[in-house]
């Protein structure tokens, strides 16, 4: 088969991409309310979710090796099945334990899934053009990425208003429907996805396995000798907690203001949708934040104002107000994902790509498995407009995690890379001081963008 070219490469995952999360976009706005409707609390509700962010925290790195070391398809293609067979069980789970096996299989999904495709994309351009510039596909990822959530929360919301499919209640129709295009992305992934590697079968397997602890081992080094680095992976702690507020808790906030959970499912399906479509134009207007602020300050002040709108999210009255807040959320959310994601992808050099975004992703799903439960626990006993507040703060409190990335970009130096022997302070120049290439009209983005970072969310990442 001949070489792809750099817009081949481009056009299949941006439709990979938009087909990973599509299903996503049918589930985030009913998963919430539909464990509620099987009788499971808030608190059991985080403790479910929090058997996701136990087996990612165990597996991330692993993973990451694995598929650096023996080739992003086959990762992703077992990711996929595993995938399949968690949403395929969340139709029927009808208890707390089946619900934590639902959540312990997105766990192992989560896991296998961070990263390989945004590295196969990265790898496979460089290959075809070592000069050619990845960061308008990345950007343009996460404009695709709103537009699928958009489309899927929009079907979600018409599936629910149909109402129950026979002995199954509305809210499980998005579920059915996320099966069916979970299906229909595994089969794109084996047509689209083209990887060549020097070596298959069982030995490469063996050979991959045994060779992914070194790459975990010196991915983890990155960290070690990297300030920069370990504060961006850092924020991952605070968004990941923070994350349960406006993904987790909010179709619980927005069914108390309405006073009818179904009712919420259909406000969710439209109003997700203007959400994702938010967080779209959002991503959108990054090229314009680095310009005015910088990637480092605009991520920082972008914390801030997330919190912000969390805040209006629990005190608002009224449902217009609470989903006002809600796609101002969304819209901050766009824009913060591809000045993180940037910002961390030009902090390595070298074969660790794939390993690095999972140890972003390992921190975020903990975190986002601790925001479940302590805000659950918070919601039952205080309500949900405290605990919302409690989130509210931790995302804020993130904001100076940002500095030493907007220092090391006023001293810019050379990445740091796995044969380096020595703890340096030499880092490569943040984005508000490189000079990216001009974006191609109509093109939209030229920066990295929303990356395996787009698990959007610790509760919802089928």
């Amino acid at each position: 088969m001949n070489p792809l070219s750099v817009r081949q490469v481009r056009r299949r995952y941006l439709a990979l991409h938009g087909l990973r999360w599509l299903p996503v976009g049918l589930l985030i706005p009913v998963t919430i309310l539909l464990m509620q409707e099987r009788g499971l609390t808030l608190t059991q509700i985080g403790l479910a979710v929090a058997a996701q962010g136990v087996v990612v925290l165990a597996l991330e790195l692993p993973t990451g090796g694995v598929a650096d070391a023996l080739g992003r398809k086959p990762v992703l293609v077992v990711a996929s099945l595993v995938g399949l067979v968690s949403t395929g069980l969340l139709v029927v789970a009808d208890s707390f334990a089946l619900l934590v096996v639902v959540w312990a299989l997105q766990g192992v999904f989560r896991a296998l899934d961070s990263g390989p495709l945004e590295s196969w994309y990265v790898d496979t351009t460089l290959a075809a053009d070592p000069d050619a510039g990845y960061e308008k596909g990345l950007g343009q990822g996460g404009m695709v990425l709103g537009l699928a959530m958009a489309a899927g929360a929009l079907l979600s919301g018409g599936l629910v208003a149909l109402g129950p499919i026979g002995p199954l209640s509305a809210l499980t129709g998005p579920v059915l429907a996320a099966v069916g295009l979970q299906v229909v992305y595994l089969v794109a992934l084996l047509i689209l996805l083209v990887e060549g590697r020097a070596a298959i079968g069982s030995a490469a397997l063996r050979a991959s396995v045994r060779d992914a602890p070194r790459m975990v081992g010196e991915a983890l080094g990155l960290l070690r000798r990297s300030r920069v680095l370990l504060a961006l992976v850092a924020v991952e702690l605070f968004w990941g907690f923070g994350m349960a507020t406006f993904e987790g808790l909010l179709p619980i906030r927005l069914a108390e203001v309405v006073g009818d959970p179904e009712r919420a499912g259909v406000l969710l399906g439209p109003a997700s949708t203007a959400a994702w479509l938010a967080s779209a134009g959002g991503a959108a207007m990054t090229p314009l934040i680095i310009r005015r602020l910088g990637a480092a300050p605009g991520a920082a002040l972008l914390r801030i104002m997330q919190g912000i709108t969390v805040v209006g999210m629990a005190l608002f009255a009224g449902p217009t107000g609470v989903l006002i807040a809600f796609f101002a959320c969304y819209a901050v959310h766009g824009v913060s994902n591809p000045l993180h994601m940037g910002l961390l992808h030009r902090q390595v050099a070298g074969p660790y790509r794939t390993s690095l975004i999972s140890l972003n992703s390992m921190v975020a799903m903990p975190a986002g498995a601790l925001g479940g439960v302590v805000l659950g626990y918070i919601g039952d006993r205080a309500g949900v407009s405290a605990a919302m507040l409690v989130g509210a703060v931790v995302l804020a409190v993130a904001a100076p995690l940002y500095l030493p990335a907007w220092r090391a970009g006023r001293h810019p130096e050379p990445p740091v890379t796995a044969d380096q022997q020595h703890p340096t302070d030499r880092q490569q120049p943040a984005a508000e001081e490189q000079q990216p290439a001009e974006p191609e009209a109509g093109n939209g983005v030229a920066i990295p963008g929303q990356a395996q970072r787009t698990e959007v969310s610790p509760t919802v990442s089928t």
